[in-house]
């Protein structure tokens, strides 16, 4: 049995290319009957050349570039079947081999995450606890209090950033549940407002809400999830969009769904860069730190209440995201 496709390829082409001279030698000697059966032959020949192309190159390569993009999407470990044993089927193969080292990759590093983040809370607890104590000492005055001060912000800010690479592990491995109830948005809203709008206000970034002109219903949704997304959101415009000291915050019904937009004053996001911001670990040309997966971990929490979250950069400069939740559960 042939397995190579160039081999079939040839001889396809050969037995092809014999027809079409029988058929000229028939014309050339007169013996038209003869030239006119090969010259149809030829065109069958021809004909069944190109099916026998499209189902066996054609096709396949399609289903091998679909498959590629399956892969690129996140879906690791996938394997394509029933792709056959020439050429293209030993592609198949290692890209199915690739498929399956990625996932082994990615499985690797979630667990290092979620090690290493694990780790590191019993210490940060520790260093965030002892600042505090230290702070109240009326012993440390000037320039060691506010150094002491300054470990005890930095302390939360990486018990933040391990938070939410627990949060990644969650979602990577499946552990990640919302606790869905009917809830008042609006109210879940103006409580992160509230909660991070001090900190806003202390940063000299002007904070402007703009609440729903209708009262709107009860929603579906898991509240201390959605108040991630919130607070999340507040403080990357705060952070990313500092400069422009202003943030504006708003929600209202929209059709048989809730808008919720936070919009900055900021510089804006690349155009380059905007289709990957919400891919994990991407921080694009961003000098904040973090660790990149604040976005994912918001747009991941969003789908699954059957929403969508939107980044784009706003008319007159700066950042808008935009939260579309909807009104019944999916």
């Amino acid at each position: 049995m042939l397995k190579s496709l160039r081999i079939k390829l040839m001889l396809a082409g050969i037995g092809t290319l014999l027809l079409l001279l029988v058929g000229v030698w028939g014309l050339a000697w007169g013996h038209y009957a003869l030239a006119g059966a090969m010259i149809v032959l030829t065109c069958f020949a021809v004909i069944a050349l190109l099916l026998w192309f499209w189902r066996n190159v054609t096709d396949p390569i399609e289903r091998l570039t679909d498959f590629a993009d399956h892969i690129a999407s996140g879906s690791y470990g996938s394997q394509i079947e029933g792709m056959g044993d020439d050429e293209i089927g030993q592609l198949a193969e290692a890209v199915n081999h690739i498929s399956q080292q990625a996932a082994m990759a990615e499985k690797t590093r979630t667990e290092f995450i979620s090690q290493v983040s694990h780790e590191l809370r019993t210490p940060l607890t520790a260093i965030t606890g002892w600042a505090e104590t230290i702070a109240y000492d009326e012993a440390v005055q000037g320039d060691s209090l506010r150094g002491i001060n300054i470990i005890s912000r930095e302390a939360e800010r990486l018990t933040g950033m391990v938070m939410e690479l627990l949060e990644f592990t969650r979602i990577q491995d499946g552990r990640f549940n919302l606790r869905i109830e009917l809830l008042d948005i609006s109210a879940e809203l103006e409580d992160a407002l509230f909660t991070y709008g001090e900190l806003m206000r202390q940063a000299g970034v002007e904070l402007n809400y703009t609440p729903s002109p209708v009262e709107i219903p009860l929603i579906p949704g898991d509240p201390e999830r959605l108040k991630q997304v919130f607070l999340n959101l507040l403080d990357n415009a705060s952070k990313h969009g500092g400069d422009g000291k202003k943030v504006d915050v708003s929600i209202l019904q929209k059709g048989d769904g809730v808008q919720i937009t936070v919009r900055d004053y900021g510089h804006g996001i690349p155009e380059a860069e905007l289709p990957h911001v919400k891919e994990k670990f991407y921080k694009g040309s961003s000098k904040n730190r973090g660790t990149g997966i604040g976005l994912a971990v918001c747009d991941e929490i969003v789908t699954r209440h059957g929403g969508e979250l939107q980044v784009e950069n706003a008319e007159g400069g700066g950042c808008r995201v935009t939260v579309i939740l909807p009104m019944e559960s999916k």
